[in-house]
């Protein structure tokens, strides 16, 4: 008698699938199906930063009701703490890194412990840089050229802002630790709650409190999300739970993890530091249509830009531990195929650009001519997004296997010596004015994917020791 097989329907497993990265069940990234292990590590890496990119939009929109004293505060203040982003950022690789290695290695309280040395580190970091805001607030507005207005009404706001420096880079860095143990979801959930939190309380302690109510609720929203990662990983499971005995510090441990984070932070600031050099060049046109166009397709290319970044962190993840496993064919197969879904993502996000930046750019601008240089802008450098998807990709893939000296290596000729460089020549020499500066951007970005291809077929990062 035959045996009738019985399948799911395709909505129905893929809706399971979906449940199953959600839920955030224990899963062994170094065997078994690749792109099962992509699509449970991308699917809340990527949902973890779309919360990001709407944050950013809607906090704002808040903020915007107060008057433009209250704007000009958030942006000045978030414009220094974008070096705490980055160090933020920098910590979360070091210890994603180093987390993946050790649970790739199946030394499950050797990771605990390197979460719990990452956290010590960070918390460290964190103290000098409170005190020094909560201290300094008044000559960190003064340095970036705040107005008397904004010195009467922003100091109490970038002074707590400071002051919570600590919920800030344990919220990045412990997020790293659940990636590198291949806990996504939780990484995702603690960003959701922490962001929602803020979102709730932003209207709310505005109306009560004005400008300082906003620094509060994002100070209290975020450290929410630290508590409730803190619950997680002190709860945790049979085999990645952290214990008092692994905060004892260990100074060699604390030493592999800085020598690995702050070659991160150059990298990112590297980038971050270009994208200002950028803008410069735009204001030196004296065009504020320009300027604005320009500030808009940014603001547009990072809300999708984001999600491709998420998923490019579950190549960093699976490096680190299936080099962790000694399986190096593994780790470059992930990255391959990481490499592949990130490039049809962003190659889609092009065919959108391309046909319908009008109907885009509509959504955040009404002035006609603030739309000309938008559109532009989002045609010209969307046409690197397949590049870009890729690169990024490889970038950490880099990275996930500690090896963060390559990828800023990249970036500073990438960004510095040739797309900077670059811009100002079309823009300048050349006479293309705005456009110039628009095709510097995907040329530089197509010159540092393939930089990052080759570099990464040669590889030495599968050789790299953490």
């Amino acid at each position: 008698m035959s045996q009738t097989i019985v399948r799911k329907p395709r909505a129905a497993y893929w809706a399971g699938l979906i449940r199953q990265a959600l839920k955030g069940e224990e899963h062994d990234y170094t065997s078994g199906s690749m792109r099962l292990a992509i699509f449970l590590l991308a699917v809340p890496m990527i949902l973890e930063m779309m919360m990001e990119s709407v944050f950013a939009v809607v906090d704002i929109y808040f903020v915007g009701k107060l008057g433009k004293e209250a704007v000009a505060t958030v942006i000045l203040t978030e414009s220094i703490l974008t070096l705490l982003y980055s160090a933020a950022i920098a910590f979360s690789i070091g210890a994603t890194a180093l987390v993946a290695r050790r649970v790739g290695e199946k030394n499950f309280d050797a990771a605990a412990h390197t979460g719990a040395q990452a956290i010590n580190l960070g918390i460290m970091v964190a103290i000098g840089v409170s005190i020094a805001g909560m201290v300094g607030a008044r000559q960190i507005l003064e340095l970036m050229g705040a107005s008397e207005q904004v010195l009467a009404t922003g100091i109490m706001y970038t002074r707590i802002v400071f002051g919570s420096s600590i919920a800030i880079l344990l919220l990045f860095l412990i997020n790293g630790v659940f990636r590198g143990a291949g806990n996504a979801a939780i990484a995702m959930r603690s960003l959701w709650l922490a962001n929602g939190c803020n979102i709730v309380l932003c209207p709310i302690l505005i109306h009560f409190f004005g400008l300082t109510g906003a620094a509060m609720a994002t100070a209290t929203g975020r450290g929410i999300g630290v508590c409730y990662q803190l619950y997680y990983l002190f709860k945790g499971n049979n085999q990645f739970r952290l214990k008092p005995k692994h905060f004892a510090i260990d100074w060699p441990v604390l030493r592999a993890l800085f020598s690995i984070s702050w070659v991160g932070f150059v990298q990112f600031f590297i980038a971050s530091a270009s994208w200002i050099v950028l803008a410069r060049i735009m204001t030196s046109f004296h065009n504020d249509a320009a300027v604005a166009g320009y500030g808009v397709a940014i603001r547009i290319i990072m809300f999708f830009l984001l999600p491709a970044w998420g998923m490019s962190n579950a190549a960093a993840t699976l490096v680190g531990q299936n080099l962790g496993a000694k399986n190096p064919e593994r780790a470059e197969t992930s990255v391959w195929k990481t490499a592949q879904y990130n490039a049809l993502f962003m190659g889609t996000v092009m065919l959108l650009f391309l046909l319908f930046p009008q109907a885009i750019v509509g959504f955040m601008n009404k002035d006609p001519q603030v739309e000309q240089y938008a559109v532009q802008a989002l045609r010209v450098i969307s046409t690197g997004y397949i590049f870009y998807g890729v690169g990024m990709v490889m970038a950490n893939a880099f990275n996930g296997a500690g090896d963060t000296k390559t990828p800023t290596i990249i970036n500073l000729f990438g960004f510095w010596l040739f797309q900077i460089p670059l811009a100002y020549f079309l823009a300048k020499q050349m006479g293309l004015g705005p456009l110039g500066v628009f095709l510097a951007i995907p040329i530089a970005e197509t010159a540092i994917a393939i930089a990052a291809f080759i570099l990464f077929r040669k590889g030495r990062w599968k050789r790299v020791s953490i």
